[in-house]
């Protein structure tokens, strides 16, 4: 007996496609059976927005915000989060919506406040100390990077002496007593004197304003020499103002209230 089917699969493939919707959809034959192909693309459009985009500063936040929402959009700031998060979808006083289109500030640390903060408390060797000085002259304000350079290479070139004692002076630095231990000058005493506090400027988050902070000198002087390092005053309660100040600045461009919060 003949077996036809592979003649008449050949066939049905090698057929014309079948025009099901002129111009616009057609069917033909595949070896795993009809395919159809729709030349329209998706029927329709989506019939709401859904999705939640993130920026990293105020500005983008007012861009995006002005644009998708409206009068019924609610908006919260979560301090612990950093973040300031719309709803721009929010339910309405009388019916419910879907909350699914989020536009959110995300704020992200600057490195240089990341990397002050992470010494904050530390005592490292002179050497160490000033060349953290060095790489962040552009944060020094009071003294000036200038004399805060001199204080970083005064370190450097005693950071082979024998320091035996510190004082506080009047003029509200702290002087430190040494002792030389090189060959050439062995026996020699000498003084380093530093300021007790510097001022530093950091910009906490990125697109954020700059705030001034203060730091206090920390050292310790023991068998293994001298070592440095500072103390911020209060730098949570200049993070917490940053944001603050972020939040308060996205308040006084839109109408809706900023609740205190993350939303449902």
């Amino acid at each position: 007996m003949t077996d036809f089917q592979p003649v008449i699969d050949t066939a049905l493939r090698s057929s014309a496609p079948a025009e099901l919707t002129p111009g616009k959809v057609y069917a033909f034959h595949t070896p795993t059976g009809v395919h159809k192909v729709d030349l329209t693309g998706p029927a329709t459009a989506p019939d709401r927005k859904v999705g939640l985009t993130t920026v990293r500063d105020a500005a983008s936040f007012h861009a995006y915000f002005e644009k998708h929402a409206d009068i019924d959009t609610e908006v919260y700031a979560d301090s612990d989060r950093l973040t300031v998060t719309a709803v721009l979808d929010a339910h309405q006083a009388d019916a419910p919506r879907f909350n699914e289109h989020v536009l959110r500030l995300s704020l992200r640390e600057t490195e240089a406040w990341k990397q002050w903060a992470a010494r904050d408390g530390k005592l490292v060797d002179q050497e160490q100390f000033a060349e953290f000085l060095e790489d962040h002259l552009p944060e020094l304000l009071e003294p000036s990077a200038g004399e805060m350079l001199e204080i970083a290479q005064s370190f450097q070139a005693t950071s082979k002496v024998d320091f035996q004692s510190a004082s506080r002076l009047s003029s509200g630095q702290r002087q430190f007593q040494y002792v030389e231990t090189s060959t050439a000058k062995a026996g020699q005493k000498g003084q380093l004197s530093v300021p007790e506090t510097f001022t530093i400027g950091l910009v906490p988050f990125e697109g954020s304003e700059g705030y001034k902070l203060v730091a206090r000198l920390r050292y310790r002087i023991g068998q293994n020499g001298l070592v440095l390092g500072y103390k911020l005053e209060r730098p949570g309660d200049i993070r917490a103002k940053a944001f603050a100040d972020v939040v308060t600045a996205i308040g006084e461009h839109i109408d809706q209230p900023v609740m205190n919060g993350t939303p449902a």
